[in-house]
C-alpha cells in the first residue's frame, strides 16, 4: 500500500491483509501455537532470534519441515566464531531439499503444471522446465558423474551463463556430495584460472558462448586454454549454446589429452538415477569467490547444512519468497545472488533464469523480461535501477507489470531520488526491498520485512538470526552513529573455511582481527533506534576528513545525480608525508566539459547536501569507472594505485570492467603523489 503523499520519507506500508498474510506472520502464529511464544512486533521477534539461537534455529528447521528430514543431537554445540559447530548429527544434502518441493508443510503445493524453471536469451521466447523435467535432468547429469567416479572429496566446475544447464550442474554436483564452483564466461580466462586452480577440479561443464547486449561470445578458445591451465581436469562436459540448431545440448570429452568425445546421452532415461549422497550438515556445498580486486580471490566454502537452512529462513521469512512465486534475479552465475536465486527452489518457486544484458534492448530490457515471464519478484542491482532513472525511463506506464509485488535491490546503496523513482515510475505498490549482505554468508544480514514500513534509503530491519551492529573503533555498539558492521554471532552459513587456507589464518584476518570472536564485516553502516540499517560503503575505503569519517555512498548519492555527471569514484588516500589528499574522478555526461562551472556546481550539491568536509579536494574527469563484474566500483584497487601499487597487482585481469583505466590511474598517481594534480584536476 503506497502511503499518502504527505508524508515524504515514508515510501511505502503493509496493509492489515498484506501483513497477514506473509511468510513471517505465518510463522508467528505458529511460534505461538507449537511454542507459546508470542512477540510484539517485528524487533521484538528479532531480538528473540539472535538471543536464543538454539530456540530460533530450532523453530527455522521445525517449521520448514527439516525434522521430517533428518534428526541432530545439538543445535549449537560450539558458538565460538569462527568455528561454530551446528545441527550436529544431522545429515542433509541442499539438492535433494531443492527438488523436493513444498519445503514447508505450510505452504500450498504448486499445481502439477507449476513450472521449476523459466529461462529466455535476449530477444528469446520464456522456455518452461517442469519439475518433473528438473528432476530427470539431474538424475541424468548425476548418474554421469557418479560413472565417471565423482563424488565426496571432488570439485566439478561450471563456466556457465545464466542457463538451465547451470543449475541442472550445481545440483547434480551436490547430489552426489561433491563440491561446485563456477565462473561466468564474461571472465577473462586469467581471472576463471586464478579461481579454479585453486579449486582444483576433476571437471568443468562449460558453455560454447553466451549472448549478452544483442551479441554472440563464442568462448570455445578459451574454454580451450581453461583447460590446458588446470591440470586436474579429467573430463570436460560441454553446454551448446551457439551451435546450430539440431545439435546435443550437452557433450562429454571423456580424455581431453586425447579429444575423445561422446555424448551423455548415452546416459539414457531407464539408466538415469535420481540418487542423493547422503552427507553431513557441514558437508561442503560450493564455493564461492571474492571480487579478486584487493588480492588473490578467496574461495569462499559453504556446507549443505548452512545454506540450506540459512536460505530456507532469509527466502522464507525475509524476502518472503512463496511457492506460487516467479522469482527473476538479473545476475551472472558469478554473483552470488544466482545461488539465492537457485534456492527459491527450496521454497517450490519457479525461478527465472535471463541469459542477457538488463539494458537490452533499452534501458528497460530487465522489466521486459519481468513483464514476458510473469515474474512477481525481481531482484536487480542498484546501478541498474539508477541507469533507469538517469534515462528518464518510465517502464510502470510503458509495460505491464502488475505481477511485480516485491523488488530486491542490492549490490551498493540507492540514491534517495531512486528509491522514490521506483514508487513514481516503476511500481507505486510495489515492496522494496533493499538488502545488504554479501558473498561470505552467501545472505542478507539486513533486508526486508513485510511487517515494516518502506523508507526512503533505509534498509528495513537486521534479518531474523542475525545479531547485526555497528561499531566504533573501541569495540562499542553506537545507535544513530556511523560505525563498522558487525555479527556478533554465528549465523549457519558463515564460511566452513577458504580453499587453500590450512590453518584458517586468511579466514581469521578477512573477519576477526579487528574484533576477535566478533564477525567484522567491512562495511561502514549506521543502526537506528527503530533498527533501519543504513549502508554507507566499504570500511575499507572510507573516507576520512580531520578525522570525521564518511562513507562514499553518501557522495554518489549526491553526485550520480547531477545532470552533467553519469559516474563518479571518490577515494580518500593516505600519502607517504602524513598528508591525506580525497580526489573525485567524475564521467561527464556526452557533450558536457567538466569545467569550473561544472565543478563549481558538483562542490556546491555536495556542500549544500552533505556538509563541507564531503567536498574533494579535487575534481578530475575520466574516460570510465572501473568496476568488478558484479558492478561494484573498483575504490580499494584505485586507492592502492594512486598510493604506488602496480595495477597488475591490485587486481586479477578478467576480472573488472574498464581495466584499461587502471593504467591510466597509474599514470595519474604519479602527479597526484607530487602534489601537482592535487588541487586543479587533470582533463582526460
Amino acid at each position: 500500500m503506497k502511503t499518502p503523499d504527505t508524508d515524504t520519507d515514508l515510501l511505502w506500508s503493509p496493509d492489515t491483509e498484506t501483513a497477514a498474510r506473509s511468510n513471517i506472520s505465518g510463522f508467528i502464529r505458529w511460534l505461538g501455537h507449537t511454542r507459546g511464544l508470542s512477540f510484539t512486533d517485528y524487533a521484538d521477534l528479532w531480538q528473540w532470534s539472535i538471543t536464543d539461537l538454539p530456540a530460533f534455529w530450532s523453530a527455522v528447521w521445525q517449521y520448514y519441515g527439516l525434522d521430517e528430514v533428518t534428526t541432530y543431537d545439538e543445535v549449537l554445540a560450539d558458538p565460538a566464531m569462527p568455528g561454530a559447530r551446528w545441527f550436529t548429527g544431522a545429515r542433509i544434502n541442499f539438492a535433494e531439499r531443492c527438488l523436493a518441493h513444498p519445503s514447508t508443510r505450510h505452504s500450498t503445493h504448486p499445481s502439477a503444471t507449476h513450472p521449476a524453471l523459466i529461462s529466455l536469451t535476449e530477444g528469446g521466447t520464456p522456455v518452461e522446465t517442469s519439475w518433473a523435467d528438473l528432476r530427470h535432468q539431474v538424475a541424468v547429469l548425476s548418474t554421469t558423474l557418479r560413472d565417471l567416479g565423482i563424488g565426496p572429496g571432488d570439485c566439478v566446475a561450471g563456466y556457465l551463463p545464466n542457463i538451465p544447464e547451470a543449475v541442472v550442474a550445481l545440483l547434480a554436483t551436490a547430489a552426489v556430495g561433491a563440491v561446485w564452483t563456477v565462473c561466468s564466461p564474461e571472465f577473462g580466462t586469467p581471472s576463471v584460472l586464478a579461481r579454479l586452480r585453486q579449486a582444483q577440479p576433476t571437471v568443468l561443464v562449460a558453455a560454447d558462448g553466451y549472448r549478452h547486449d544483442g551479441k554472440e561470445h563464442d568462448r570455445r578458445g578459451q574454454i580451450a586454454d581453461i583447460v590446458d591451465g588446470l591440470p586436474t581436469v579429467r573430463h570436460l562436459v560441454t553446454v551448446n549454446r551457439l551451435s546450430p540448431a539440431g545439435s546435443d545440448t550437452w557433450s562429454r570429452r571423456r580424455d581431453v589429452a586425447q579429444h575423445e568425445w561422446t555424448a551423455l546421452a548415452a546416459v539414457t532415461a531407464a539408466d538415469a538415477r535420481l540418487e542423493f549422497t547422503d552427507v553431513p550438515f557441514d558437508h561442503p556445498l560450493w564455493i564461492l569467490w571474492s571480487s579478486g580486486t584487493t588480492g588473490i580471490p578467496k574461495g569462499i566454502v559453504h556446507s549443505h547444512g548452512g545454506i540450506a537452512v540459512e536460505l530456507l529462513k532469509a527466502l522464507g521469512l525475509g524476502a518472503d519468497v512463496r511457492p506460487d512465486d516467479r522469482f527473476l534475479f538479473l545476475t551472472s552465475t558469478s554473483w552470488m545472488v544466482w545461488n539465492f536465486l537457485v534456492a527459491g527452489l527450496l521454497h517450490g518457486a519457479t525461478i527465472v533464469l535471463y541469459d542477457g544484458s538488463p539494458a537490452f534492448p533499452d534501458v528497460n530490457g530487465a522489466w521486459r523480461v519481468a513483464e514476458r515471464t510473469g515474474a512477481t519478484l525481481v531482484g536487480v542491482g542498484a546501478g541498474y535501477l539508477v541507469a533507469g532513472e538517469k534515462a528518464g525511463a518510465r517502464p510502470g506506464a510503458d509495460l505491464d507489470l502488475g505481477a511485480i509485488r516485491s523488488i530486491l535491490q542490492t549490490g551498493s546503496s540507492l540514491p534517495p531520488s531512486t528509491w522514490r523513482w521506483v514508487y513514481d515510475h516503476l511500481a507505486p505498490d510495489v515492496w522494496l526491498q533493499s538488502v545488504c549482505g554479501g558473498t561470505d554468508v552467501c545472505s542478507a544480514l539486513a533486508g526486508g520485512s513485510l511487517l515494516l514500513p518502506v523508507r526512503t534509503g533505509r534498509i528495513q530491519c537486521p534479518a531474523l538470526g542475525v545479531a547485526l551492529a555497528a561499531w566504533n573503533p573501541d569495540g562499542d555498539p553506537v545507535i544513530d552513529k556511523q560505525g563498522e558492521l558487525v555479527v556478533t554471532a554465528p549465523m549457519p552459513s558463515m564460511p566452513l573455511h577458504f580453499v587453500a587456507d590450512a590453518d584458517g589464518s586468511r579466514y581469521r584476518a578477512s573477519y576477526f582481527d579487528t574484533y576477535p570472536g566478533v564477525w567484522r564485516h567491512g562495511d561502514w553502516v549506521t543502526v537506528s533506534a527503530d533498527h533501519t540499517v543504513v549502508v554507507s560503503g566499504r570500511s575499507d575505503a572510507t573516507l576520512n576528513r580531520m578525522g570525521v569519517r564518511m562513507g562514499s555512498a553518501d557522495i554518489y548519492a549526491v553526485v550520480d545525480q547531477l545532470p552533467e555527471i553519469t559516474d563518479s569514484l571518490v577515494i580518500g588516500v593516505e600519502l607517504d608525508d602524513g598528508g591525506y589528499v580525497m580526489p573525485l574522478f567524475v564521467v561527464p555526461a556526452p557533450g558536457v566539459a567538466l569545467d569550473d562551472v561544472v565543478r563549481g556546481r558538483i562542490r556546491a550539491a555536495i556542500r549544500h547536501e552533505l556538509s563541507p568536509r564531503h567536498v574533494p579536494d579535487t575534481i578530475v574527469a575520466v574516460p570510465a569507472v572501473p568496476r568488478t563484474l558484479t558492478g561494484k566500483k573498483l575504490e580499494v584497487p584505485v586507492k592502492r594505485i594512486l598510493q604506488g601499487a602496480d595495477p597488475a597487482d591490485v587486481t586479477a585481469a578478467g576480472a573488472v570492467t574498464h581495466r584499461e583505466m587502471l593504467i591510466w590511474f597509474a599514470e595519474y598517481a604519479a602527479e597526484f603523489t607530487t602534489g601537482s594534480s592535487r588541487a586543479g584536476g587533470r582533463s582526460v
